[in-house]
Formats: structure tokens, sequence, C-alpha cells
């Protein structure tokens, strides 16, 4: 029964990754045989490469803004969707369907419409008189904000894992607060939060994760532009592979990005017991 999944990661996920580890350490065009260079490509990317640097810093500015305003944002729509509503099944699959088609290129097309320099946004500027010599994609200031925006939209997985969590809170601690004439915002720092934690830990890694992943948005917005304001760490490994065919010099970009995630969730593991809380005895 576990014969076609071992085949399939043995044949897409392992072999794939070895041969991506021997590639990193090779100059390799796609075109001529791999040629076996040592550590070249990362001494290469560390002290020659000023665009590997634009491409981390606009990918750690995506993660650490997107992140944060993604899970808040959940949060905040599951437990107003806890309560009793009339539709509220509705509620719950309109607020999902943004998760789903969030990340397709037919929806990057539509977000470009709209920010772009005929788009709908500028046109509704223009209607009440405010006239823009640039929209918010072509200006460098603005272009990352327009695709983080579009990610925080694109909460409805993380609202459905928070609306679970809050499902699982025993009744009998609000009763308990309630008797005790706990206001609203008490209640929520003292029990709803520490109860939720080990849920905010998990939804945590896997934000960071899709986070630093980030490539359709970059692609097909703003293709990185304007001025590499928006390109993505993976959108720069995709170009050395495909438009450059630096086969080798990707592989190589790959690896850090695997590295630099490992580090993140390495340190998450590593501290949550200083504020991860488990019902069955306190914090990890």
């Amino acid at each position: 029964m576990l014969a076609p999944w071992i085949f399939g990661f043995l044949l897409m996920w392992l072999v794939p990754m070895c041969i991506s580890v021997y590639y990193s350490f090779t100059n390799f065009n796609l075109l001529n045989d791999p040629e076996i260079i040592g550590l070249a490509n990362y001494v290469r990317i560390f002290t020659q490469d000023d665009t590997f640097f634009q491409a981390l810093k606009v990918t750690f500015t995506y993660v650490l803004v997107l992140v944060p305003l993604r899970l808040a944002f959940a949060l905040f729509v599951a437990m107003l969707l806890n309560k009793k509503h009339k539709g509220l099944g509705i509620y719950r699959t309109l607020y999902y369907v943004p998760s789903i088609i969030g990340g397709s290129i037919a929806v990057s097309i539509v977000w470009k419409q709209i920010f772009g320099n005929k788009g709908v946004l500028m046109s509704l500027l223009a209607v009440f008189g405010i006239e823009q010599k640039m929209s918010l994609l072509g200006n460098p200031d603005t272009a990352l904000a327009v695709i983080i925006l579009m990610g925080v939209w694109q909460f409805g997985s993380s609202m459905l894992i928070f609306l679970a969590a809050l499902k699982q809170i025993p009744q009998s601690l609000y009763e308990s607060a309630m008797v005790d004439g706990a206001q609203p915002w008490k209640t929520f720092t003292g029990i709803t939060l520490p109860m939720l934690t080990p849920t905010i830990f998990f939804n945590l890694i896997l934000q960071i994760i899709n986070g630093f992943r980030v490539f359709t948005e970059s692609y097909i917005i703003t293709d990185g532009g304007p001025l590499d304001s928006t390109l993505s760490y993976v959108l720069y490994l995709y170009r050395r592979a495909f438009t450059y065919f630096d086969m080798g010099y990707s592989c190589a970009l790959a690896w850090i990005l695997v590295l630099i995630i490992g580090v993140f969730t390495l340190i998450l593991f590593k501290t949550q017991k200083n504020w991860v809380y488990y019902e069955s005895g306190g914090k990890d």
C-alpha cells in the first residue's frame, strides 16, 4: 500500500534533491555536461552577486510584513465566525475561496489590472479628480506593498485552522472568567490567546515557509520590477536557471533558501517552550 507513495517520493523528491545538490557544485548551463567547480557558485553568490542580496531583502521584507498581518487578520475573522450567525457556512466558504484561487495566474493578472497604470484604482482616482503620474505597481516604494496585500487577502486556510482551534477551547474557562468579572480583552489575552498558541505556532511555520516560496505574484504582476523592488528570491532563482541557463548557480541559490527556511524553522522549534502553551502540561 505504501509502494506508490515511496516510488513517488523517490522519483519526484529524493532523487531530484540529490541531483540538485550535485549541480550546485558544478558549472552547468543545461546544454553542456556539468563541470565540477567546487564551492565556486556559493563564493560567487556571497561575494559578487548584488542581485542576490536585493532578492533576499525583498523576500525577508515580504515575509516579515505578510506573516503577522495574515495571521492577525485570519484570527480576527475566525473569532467573528466562531459566533452564531445566520448563513455562517456561506461566510466561511466565501472567506476561504481566496486561499484556493489566490495564488493562481488568473488572479495575479486581475490584481495587476486593478493596480496597474490603466487599472481600476487609477480610474477611480481620476473620477474623484486625483491624478496620479505613476500607479502603485509602477512605484518602487509601493509595488511590494501591493503584492503583500494580495498575500494578506489569502488568509482563508489559516482562518479555518484558527476556527477549528477556537471550537476546542473549553467553554467552562470562559464561564469562569465571566463569573470573575473579566473584561473581553482580559479574556482574550488570558484564555483565548494562550490556548491558541499551539495553533499559532503551526500556522506561523506554514506561513513563513510559504512566504519564502513566493513566486507567482512577483512573476505575473510585476516580473520583479520596478527596479527589482519586488524581485522575490524564487523568481531570481528561476531567472538564473531558465533565463540565463545557469542551472548550477540556480541550484546553489535553491539550497541557500532551504538553509534559510531550515534556520527559521529551527529557531521557532527551539523557542516554542517560551511561548507555546499545551493544555496537558503548560508551556512546552
